[in-house]
């Protein structure tokens, strides 16, 4: 048994020298994720409260829109995909945990063998006699079962290394399922959003329908009081036919965003519910940004690019242990005769095998050589889309705090010219009825309101939008 010691470590000795001349991989530095701004680029103050850390039933208080998100998150066929995604990765790393394990097998096997005569094996067994007396029989039946025992033993945590990238991996995929969970409750409320805003341009669609029509109508009356001309009549009855074909321009576009959203929620099309009145005094929510480093806490995409940076890491370091020799020890256990009856004849039918096996590659390392480079690559590579989530996520925030400040501003100026101009409606249809003001400056001031209530509506839907942009690109959504 010492000597078997003895043997051991000169083995392992040997092994260790071998394994001094694999390649190393390429050192990287996270520079990227250390170098982060402390503040956000024109924040006010250093207020860490944050909005992607709060629940989307807190942040969006539409009861129906609550409904919508609900029901896309139990039926979104993309969402369901990355639940198996999860299960696929999940799977993997149960199978690099059990090739840390021996591997047992029980089994059994009957065979025959014929030796020929003039050979050593023949030969001795015809020379051979069995209890009393008797040959070894020709042809020779062999009966035997048992158990399969063999186990590669981890001496460079290679395997380990698979086992904790297998993870890391696993990891990544539940943060990639957060964000596309964050992605699709922000799709569903944007979209949402706009087809209220589509419901809100087709209510003042109807609106200017109606004042056309007055309009016309008074074109009439004035051109049978020869107070105006068949111009004035002809002009407003096409004003009013324009306004006409848009109202299903909208309704189209209605019809096609509520498909859109019925996708998102995994089902055929059907009326979604909402509710359109006072949409344009929806106060959005309003948001806190914190500092730019929750942003590699809060956001899955940074959080899942990090794992597979680190999975990276790990494969590469696996496979450079490629390289080394392996150990490894395999056992069998079991009865074995050539008669049946034999099998239960003890010791005498008792069958076992211990072996230990040292392996390592020496020459055309060209195979192993090349896995090592293509994970030191994709290492790298993970790298640097790990930097570029981080660099596009800081630089998305920041757009996004430069426009709902200006959207701010822009929607409370488009407020005072819709106010504006809805008083100036009134004063040219007074003027008009009492021929102090020509047609023309009606139908303008018809089209100006138009066109001033469509871009208000217009500033509310991306103001809501951005707010669930910011919503979204903070992280949230997913908690």
């Amino acid at each position: 048994m010492h000597r078997f010691y003895k043997y051991f470590y000169l083995a392992t000795f040997a092994l260790f020298l071998m394994g001094c001349k694999a390649p190393m991989p390429t050192i990287i530095k996270d520079e990227i994720k250390e170098n982060v701004p402390k503040n956000f680029e024109n924040q006010d103050n250093n207020v860490t409260q944050n909005t992607g850390t709060t629940p989307w039933k807190q942040f969006f208080t539409d009861v129906q829109l609550q409904k919508l998100i609900e029901i896309a998150l139990a039926n979104n066929q993309e969402l369901m995909k990355t639940f198996q995604e999860i299960e696929i990765a999940k799977s993997n790393v149960l199978y690099k945990k059990g090739m840390l394990t021996p591997t047992i097998n029980a089994g059994g096997s009957i065979g025959v063998k014929k030796a020929g005569r003039y050979t050593s094996e023949g030969a001795g067994d015809a020379s051979t006699n069995m209890e009393n007396n008797k040959p070894i029989p020709d042809p020779l039946m062999n009966f035997e079962g048992g158990l399969n025992a063999s186990w590669e033993i981890d001496i460079w945590k290679k395997l380990r290394n698979e086992k904790d990238a297998a993870v890391a991996h696993y990891l990544s995929t539940v943060e990639g399922k957060n964000f596309i969970l964050s992605n699709l409750i922000a799709e569903i409320a944007n979209n949402y959003y706009e087809l209220l805003s589509l419901d809100n341009k087709l209510d003042i669609i109807h609106q200017y329908i109606k004042i056309n029509e007055k309009a016309l109508e008074i074109a009439k009356i004035q051109k049978e009081a020869a107070a105006t001309t068949e111009l004035a009549v002809k002009k407003f009855e096409a004003e009013l036919a324009k306004s006409k074909a848009e109202e299903y321009n909208v309704k189209q576009e209605i019809a096609e965003k509520e498909n859109i959203i019925n996708a998102l929620l995994g089902r055929f099309p059907q009326p979604i519910e909402r509710t359109k009145d006072n949409y344009t005094s929806i106060i959005p929510q309003n948001v806190y940004f914190g500092i730019p480093s929750q942003l590699l806490e809060n956001r899955p995409d940074i959080r899942a690019a990090e794992f597979e940076l680190k999975s990276a890491k790990l494969d590469v370091e696996a496979a450079r242990k490629e390289f080394y020799p392996s150990l490894g020890i395999s056992a069998t256990l079991g009865l074995e005769a050539f008669k049946p009856n034999y099998l239960v004849k003890m010791p005498e039918s008792v069958a076992y095998n211990l072996a230990g096996e040292i392996a390592g590659p020496l020459i055309n390392k060209s195979a192993i050589q090349a896995n090592f480079k293509a994970a030191d690559a994709k290492q790298i590579e993970a790298l640097y889309e790990y930097d570029k989530t981080i660099i596009n996520s800081y630089l998305e925030v920041s757009n996004l705090m430069s426009k709902i400040k200006n959207l701010d501003q822009y929607y409370g100026l488009k407020y005072q010219e819709t106010q504006a101009l809805e008083k100036s409606i009134d004063i040219a249809n007074l003027l008009f009825k009492n021929s102090r003001a020509d047609y023309l400056e009606v139908l303008m001031n018809n089209r100006d309101l138009l066109d001033a209530k469509m871009e208000l509506i217009e500033a509310k839907k991306n103001q809501l939008g951005t707010v669930v942009d910011i919503y979204k690109s903070l992280g949230g959504g997913w908690k």
